[in-house]
This record gives structure tokens, C-alpha cells and sequence, in this order.
């Protein structure tokens, strides 16, 4: 039985569907290239992998907005399943979490603030959880959704299309589970999944059940999408760079950061000036941060650091692109609506 606000939007002309398809199927791909390319993790010539990486990545930043937008939430439901998604993706496709030494790849993730009762060491753990709720899903979502700003507040699927992606999003989990089992065999035990599921529930309950708040917006001013958008790379920045040898200081510093980003945005997006070009200069700081912090990486995959840096340059200057395009796109939508309010008033 559908919901009166999933039937009170109505049929889609052919060329909307069709901007719609398209809207998906670069969240689709832009996910994982977020994550994982412009993070710095995977070069250039690892670009096929994309067949891989898009169900499980892109499939449940998709699954995620749909979501939210059919049920007429906000950001701070799609904050809540990105971290759900986090623990789902770390806890049960490749159980970094759990595994003392992920991949054989010696980097001792787990013995930074270390919690021996849940044997998970907390930098870690928060720090996947800002990767992934922020960078993964809500970055990746409000670029999309600035490059296609027409239907920014609703849903581009219908019923049919959403279990689709949720197919392709449990075929994307799947052969990621089956990849890191090719490469390390050690499997985490039943407590520390069943303890991940009842936190994934937890989020998704909350999530679900968060409605936006019915206040009328303040007077105010609030600062310049430049402004914003470097807040947020500066704070995307820190975080990435949050040394995890200061231990539980790397934690209180880390959400500390955290903190202080959303009460800023809570309190900025309360205001009549707030706007959606705003809300696309978060994303684009946050892309920026991750393109930059590239650079000081260590490249994850085995290979020349000239060829790495080159492969940094390309997504960086890429991602600067899309940022530019969608910002004159969100910026059209912006004034065209303000256009229309006044017009109607």
C-alpha cells in the first residue's frame, strides 16, 4: 500500500525520466569514485573495477537518497544511513572493524584507542564512519543532486526501479565480501556481527523516524557558499589528517570536528538564506579535501609514485570540473526559484 505523499507525485514526462535515468547512473559511479579514486586509494588504470565497486558503493548511496527523498526526509537521515552503511560495509563485506590486521596489510588500525570489551579500536571506527556517511554517501549524493537540480527534493525512481538498486546493491556486497575473502580468509565472530546488526538497525530506525523539523526559517545572514564550501574542505581536512597515534585525543579530536561541522549546519540551515548551492558547497569542500589529501597519502595499491601522483592530478582536476558545472547548474535552480517566488508573491 503506498504512502499518500509516494501517490501524490505524479507521472513523469518522458524527458524527466530520462534526466532521472541519467541522475542514477552517475550516482552510480560517482560514489565509488569518490571513495576510492579521488580518496586516492585506487589509481587511474584501476578504472575497470568500477563494474565492482558501483553496485556496493553507488548502489547504496542510491538506495540511501531514494530512501530518504520518497519519504520526505533530510540530510540528517541521510548522515544516519551513511553510517549505517558504514558499519554494514566495514563490519560485513570486508570486517575492517573486527580484523587485527585487514588484508595483511600491517597497518594496525584496531590498536589506535583500542575498546578490548567490543574489540574494535575507536579511531577507527569513527574514523570509517566519517568516511563513508559523509564522503561515500552525502558527498557523493548532493553532487549529483547539483548537477541535476530539477528534481533535487524527489525521488528519480519509482517502486521497480528502488528493488532494482537494492538487488544490485546486495550483488555489490556480495562480491565484496567475496573479494576480501579471496585475499585474507580470517572471519570476524558471530558476537561482534550480531552486535553490528543490532547498531545498523539501531541507525536505520532513527533514520526512518526523523522528520524534519516544522519551523518556519530565521532571519539571518549566513556566509557566502565560498565561505562554506571551505569550511568544509578545512574541516574535511583535519579529519583526514587526524593523527591515530594521539589514540582516544585522535578520537575527541575527530568529533570534535564532527561537532562542530554540524552544529554549524544546523544552525546555518535554519535561516531564509540558506540554500541549496550551500548545501552543494559542503559537498564540494568535502571533494576538494579528499583530492588534496591524495597527495600526502601513501597509495594503497603497489606501483610508481609518479604514476599515483599523475592518477591524484587527473581526479582532482576532474572533480573540480563536475564541482564548477554543478555549482552554475545548482546556482540556475537557485535564482530561477527565487525568480518564481517572487513572481507568485
Amino acid at each position: 500500500m503506498s504512502s499518500p505523499a509516494a501517490s501524490a507525485i505524479p507521472a513523469l514526462p518522458a524527458a524527466t525520466s530520462k534526466r532521472s535515468i541519467a541522475a542514477c547512473v552517475t550516482l552510480l559511479f560517482t560514489a565509488p569514485l569518490v571513495a576510492e579514486y579521488l580518496l586516492g586509494d585506487l589509481p587511474i588504470k584501476l578504472l575497470p573495477a568500477l563494474i565492482v565497486l558501483a553496485p556496493m558503493y553507488g548502489g547504496g548511496a542510491l538506495l540511501i537518497r531514494e530512501v530518504v527523498r520518497r519519504i520526505r526526509r533530510g540530510w540528517p537521515s541521510i548522515l544516519l544511513l551513511g553510517a549505517a552503511y558504514a558499519l554494514l560495509e566495514e563490519a560485513y563485506t570486508t570486517q575492517s572493524l573486527f580484523n587485527p590486521d585487514y588484508l595483511h596489510l600491517h597497518g594496525h588500525f584496531l590498536t589506535h584507542a583500542w575498546i578490548p570489551s567490543l574489540h574494535i579500536g575507536g579511531w577507527w571506527t569513527l574514523f570509517m564512519i566519517n568516511l563513508h556517511a559523509f564522503w561515500s554517501i552525502s558527498v557523493s549524493i548532493a553532487l549529483v543532486e547539483g548537477f541535476f537540480p530539477s528534481r533535487r527534493d524527489q525521488p528519480w525512481l519509482g517502486r521497480l526501479g528502488d528493488s532494482i538498486v537494492f538487488v544490485l546493491f546486495l550483488v555489490g556486497c556480495a562480491m565484496s565480501i567475496g573479494i576480501t575473502l579471496k585475499q585474507d580468509r580470517w572471519i570476524a565472530p558471530p558476537s561482534q556481527f550480531i552486535a553490528a546488526g543490532v547498531v545498523i538497525l539501531a541507525l536505520i530506525v532513527l533514520a526512518l523516524r526523523l522528520r524534519p523539523a516544522q519551523r518556519s526559517r530565521q532571519a539571518g545572514t549566513v556566509p557566502s557558499p565560498w565561505i562554506t564550501g571551505t569550511f568544509a574542505c578545512v574541516l574535511g581536512f583535519l579529519v583526514l589528517i587526524d593523527p591515530p597515534t594521539w589514540n582516544w585525543g585522535a578520537v575527541a579530536a575527530m568529533f570534535a570536528i564532527d561537532l562542530i561541522f554540524l552544529v554549524f549546519v544546523f544552525a546555518m540551515s535554519r535561516r531564509a538564506a540558506w540554500s541549496s548551492l550551500h548545501i552543494f558547497s559542503l559537498a564540494a569542500g568535502g571533494a576538494v579535501a579528499y583530492g588534496v589529501h591524495a597527495f600526502i597519502g601513501h597509495p594503497v595499491v603497489p606501483g610508481s609514485m609518479l604514476a599515483a601522483r599523475m592518477s591524484n592530478g587527473i581526479f582532482l582536476a576532474a572533480a573540480i570540473v563536475v564541482i564548477f558545472a554543478g555549482a552554475r547548474r545548482t546556482a540556475r535552480s537557485v535564482l530561477t526559484a527565487d525568480t518564481t517566488e517572487t513572481v507568485t508573491n
